[in-house]
């Protein structure tokens, strides 16, 4: 496996409601990477896009196609659009493939903008059960405007669980996968 996430507080933690919190679970930045080269180009990673039901902390449950819920007792340590523009701007770090990257409004005068559309990031319950993350990618020249490059990428990873640590776990390991070819797909271009 490639990362493990993590239950940043326990369920019994008390919440302004006055219930417990449920599990927050966090994504991995991964951080191996083959054959390493020099670093080029300065990227400015955007906040994903995504739709509703993926732009927030909940963590989707697809149990059947076209229908959606969220894992019950638990969440995101951060809104999922939010979270995946953070590890992936660490992945980056960890690759040591670009010279810089950060966000809009780092004060990094960037060559390429990197945009994010989240189109997948559940456990799809009927099919297998799996992990299934699936994001779109542009390269923009920053200063020109254009579309130098896209691509999607996809990976799905089986899981024993559609509820809890291991499903958590699986989508960890799927969005891992898709992180490591992103940075390697833009690294090559930038």
């Amino acid at each position: 496996m490639v990362g493990l996430a993590f239950a940043l507080f326990a369920s019994g933690c008390s919440s302004l409601g006055g219930g417990g919190v449920p599990p927050t679970y966090d994504l991995t930045a991964p951080s191996h990477f083959p054959g390493l080269r020099g670093a080029r180009g300065q990227l400015l990673v955007q906040d994903a896009s995504a739709i509703g039901v993926l732009d927030s902390d909940k963590i989707v449950v697809r149990p059947s196609a076209g229908e959606f819920a969220a894992l019950t007792n638990a969440q995101w340590v951060e809104r999922l659009p939010r979270l995946v523009q953070v590890r992936l701007i660490q992945t980056f770090e960890n690759a040591r493939r670009i010279r810089a990257v950060g966000r809009p409004g780092d004060h990094i005068a960037g060559d390429y903008q990197l945009v994010l559309d989240i189109r997948s990031f559940e456990i799809a319950a009927s099919e297998g059960p799996s992990a299934e993350v699936i994001i779109g990618a542009k390269i923009v020249g920053d200063r020109s405007g254009r579309i130098v490059a896209g691509r999607v990428f996809t990976a799905r990873v089986p899981t024993s669980a559609t509820q809890g640590s291991a499903a958590v776990a699986a989508l960890d390991e799927a969005w891992s996968r898709v992180a490591v070819d992103i940075v390697l797909w833009a690294s090559r271009i930038i």
